[in-house]
């Protein structure tokens, strides 16, 4: 895996994926406070969730679960100084579908934070690591 990342000016930088994809990032930058996209850090968090995500989808839609949508909130807390790392990481899962196995959804949820989700094998090194479930039943 690969990837590359350009500085573009002030506090803006393009990151290009070994895979051709590309996104803006960057800091506050200027008297305005003009943000160009995303953190660095909330790239982390942004890549933790979704790769968390696509664990829960994957292992669901395997074992035949109607699954219709699945959403994660996730926040952090730092440390209050340098190199101020993730210190605590909550992930609220919203999963929907039609009578949605509870258990099933659990155990997809703490398979990928517990097996398979590598952008939360290494957070988990530096963070505390929690989350919660709701499960929205879209066949009432």
């Amino acid at each position: 895996m690969k990837a590359r990342v350009k500085w573009v000016e002030g506090r803006t930088f393009i990151g290009e994926a070994g895979t051709g994809h590309s996104i803006l990032f960057g800091g506050l930058h200027g008297d305005d406070g003009y943000r160009p996209g995303p953190t660095p850090m909330e790239l982390l968090l942004i890549g933790t969730a979704g790769c968390s995500s696509f664990d829960v989808i994957h292992i669901l839609e395997r074992g035949r679960e109607p699954i219709e949508d699945c959403t994660v909130d996730i926040s952090g807390e730092r440390a209050e100084t340098d190199p101020k790392i993730f210190t605590k990481i909550h992930m609220h899962f919203v999963v929907k579908g039609r009578s949605l196995d509870r258990k099933k959804v659990d155990r997809a949820v703490q398979l990928s934070l517990e097996k398979y989700c590598s952008a939360s094998a290494m957070m988990a090194k530096a963070a505390e690591i929690t989350h919660d479930i709701e499960v929205v039943d879209t066949a009432v």
